[in-house]
């Protein structure tokens, strides 16, 4: 059990629910901790499949961006938790279930494109707004689940997706009433918990083996931007005006 995350396990299902209001964003010891976590699931032989998914009004809104207008030193730390935690669930062993409600922002798109099967509610939007809080991320993994284009749009407008739109792109496996959510999600995990663990850990291995690009290593470029743009004023003013709860002002006069 954990201030920000809450964990069972139960007939060789883990289940790793965010908790933490308003939004389940994390600062930097949070990111590394749900890493961390999900690491020593991955390790366990009692734990056949992991699903994560989360209480309260989203899935997750990402990174606490008040941590980084605080101090923007914080970005490397907050990288390394992102990091971490992204390939704990693309590399675990294990496969790992996405059960999604709500809005699924920044950190939430990374676990979203790491994990192996997304199951969303009604309710659910995809959205990278990084472009409009001073940073850079989630390109790499959302390419995971969405075409180019489709990418390019929403990184560049920063402009939501809805379940039923990811459904049709190839996302989401299915698209639940949010009442259903979990029992789906269980239902799925049942299924590949009752398989050999063996073929099961041989079978992820070599499905990620034979993906295009390595996807940590794409990651990490992409994270090298989120530095440059942490050196642009204009990402100052972003992080800023979020916080403040205002509209940034780009005007260089």
């Amino acid at each position: 059990m954990s201030g920000h995350f809450r964990l069972w396990l139960e007939n060789g299902i883990a289940e790793l629910i965010f908790d933490h209001p308003p939004v389940n964003a994390f600062n930097s010891s949070q990111w590394l901790e749900i890493a961390d976590t999900l690491k020593q699931l991955g390790q366990d032989d009692a734990v056949r499949v992991i699903i994560i998914a989360a209480r309260g009004k989203g899935f997750c809104a990402g990174v606490d961006i008040k941590e980084l207008a605080r101090d923007k030193s914080r970005i490397t730390a907050v990288n390394r938790g992102n990091y971490d935690t992204f390939k704990a669930i693309h590399l675990n062993p294990k496969p790992v279930i996405a059960a999604l409600h709500g809005f699924v922002l920044g950190g939430g798109i990374g676990i979203s494109g790491a994990a192996d099967i997304i199951i969303a509610s009604e309710c659910t939007t995809f959205g990278v707004p990084e472009i409009d809080r001073g940073a850079m991320g989630g390109g790499a993994h959302l390419q995971r689940m969405f075409p180019v284009q489709k990418v390019r749009y929403m990184y560049f407008t920063g402009h939501m997706i809805n379940a039923h739109e990811a459904y049709r792109l190839g996302a989401v496996e299915r698209v639940v009433k949010r009442a259903e959510l979990m029992r789906e999600a269980r239902a799925i995990a049942t299924s590949i918990a009752a398989k050999s663990p063996a073929m099961v850990a041989l079978a992820k291995q070599s499905l990620t083996g034979v993906e295009d690009g390595n996807l940590e290593e794409k990651y990490l470029r992409e994270q090298g931007y989120t530095l440059k743009a942490y050196e642009l004023q204009d990402s100052r003013e972003a992080r800023d005006a979020f916080v403040e709860k205002r509209d940034p002002d780009f005007n260089d006069d």
